[in-house]
């Protein structure tokens, strides 16, 4: 539903969410300046991610997403590397049913969440690219993918709230399944979740507490939200939702398109060939989604007021992105939030000035939840204010121009 001027109107069957919490992102497949070219790319060190984590941790964000793959770092040593450089930032990691067991991943989320003081996020990711599947030993179709997570959640779930677990089902046995060293969050840290699916939606209804989608259009977004609570409510369970977005902030709309221009300046049409082909493979239902936004083409890459879809032509996954000055964009999330998008994962080229710009200029515009909070008590107690002027004169804020 639009408003005369393109801006989503709040449908008053979706509740609102009335504060936000906003989660950064750790590369760990790498970064640089431009998409699709070695040119001015990044080397993404342990020291490189520390240097996101703890920017992220001292800005304010709720946390970090550590994305998962055969093209990643793995998310769980990520995640412990870097639990004790930083302070209050959760670790949205992953845990893929199918390639661990639930007693294991039980054992390692209970772990995390210890060492870490609580700070462990669980990201249930189902898997939708059969050729890495079965690189990895999982050769289960989209359909069993999905009754295996179905039985492995219940397990594991279980295992977290202290109970002892005999389990028979059609893809887990567990005889006297026991965790001994239980989670700091109880019951257990909150459960991340994302499919388009039909199965997919039914597995958010009624076994995660926070269902992720990719960053679709508004209108879009309401369908799924409407689904899933439905679904939900009909077994008597409430989910709350969150999107994955990239953004591209500047101080003015010009700059921060052009900026999404300059972002894929150096990928030339064989490489979004390339690259979509890869996604054609998949048979992710979301992955379809986000590909059918922009159909690999250059020339309809805004598909809705300040959401740009370039970012998809050669990358898996989240592949839009929030283009526009700090105001625009806190007014898109806002959008997103009268749907009841309580969870913003978010993430700009390259991650670490990019945390800076939008932690900096858009994240003070949001209504923001507990969990994000604003930075660390400044050293200079009337700080920020920048470099002082002469060695003298304290800075002020711009002046707005004379009429």
């Amino acid at each position: 539903m639009s408003s005369t001027n393109g801006s989503p109107i709040a449908d008053s069957a979706l509740p609102a969410a009335e504060k936000a919490d906003v989660l950064w992102f750790l590369p760990t497949h790498g970064d640089g300046h431009y998409l699709g070219t070695s040119h001015k790319a990044r080397e993404v060190s342990l020291s490189y991610l520390r240097q996101i984590a703890q920017a992220a941790d001292q800005l304010g964000y709720f946390g970090v997403l550590i994305p998962t793959g055969r093209s990643c770092e793995d998310s769980w040593v990520v995640a412990s590397a870097l639990a004790g450089l930083t302070e209050r930032l959760r670790f949205l990691v992953a845990v893929r049913p199918g390639l661990l067991s639930p007693a294991v991943a039980a054992r390692m989320t209970a772990t995390l969440d210890r060492i870490s003081g609580g700070r462990a996020l669980i990201n249930v990711v189902t898997g939708g690219d059969p050729v890495e599947n079965k690189g990895d030993g999982f050769f289960a179709d989209h359909a069993e993918r999905y009754e295996i997570t179905a039985e492995f959640l219940d397990i594991y779930t279980r295992l977290l709230k202290g109970e002892d677990v005999d389990f028979v089902g059609k893809h887990f046995r567990v005889e006297g399944g026991k965790l001994l060293y239980p989670p700091v969050q109880q019951p257990h840290p909150p459960l991340f979740f994302g499919g388009s699916s039909a199965p997919a939606h039914d597995v958010a209804a009624r076994q995660v507490q926070k269902y992720l989608t990719w960053g679709e259009p508004p209108a879009q977004v309401a369908d799924k939200v409407r689904d899933i609570r439905a679904r939900a409510a009909a077994v008597g369970r409430e989910v709350s939702f969150g999107i994955r977005l990239h953004v591209i902030v500047r101080d003015t709309a010009a700059e921060a398109w052009a900026a999404a221009g300059d972002l894929i300046r150096y990928i030339d049409d064989a490489t979004i060939a390339e690259a979509q082909k890869v996604f054609a493979r998949m048979d992710s239902e979301g992955q379809r989604r986000m590909s059918a936004l922009h159909a690999g083409r250059r020339d309809q890459l805004e598909v809705s007021p300040n959401l740009w879809a370039g970012v998809g032509l050669v990358r898996g996954g989240a592949g839009t992105a929030l283009v526009g000055d700090p105001e625009t964009v806190a007014a898109r999330i806002k959008e997103y939030m009268a749907l009841g998008i309580d969870t913003f994962v978010l993430s700009g080229y390259p991650h670490l000035e990019e945390a800076y710009r939008f932690g900096e200029s858009v994240l003070p515009l949001l209504p923001r939840a507990a969990g994000t909070g604003a930075p660390g008590v400044a050293t200079n107690h009337r700080g920020p204010f920048g470099e002082i002027i002469g060695n003298a004169i304290v800075p002020e804020a711009p002046r707005a121009a004379a009429s």
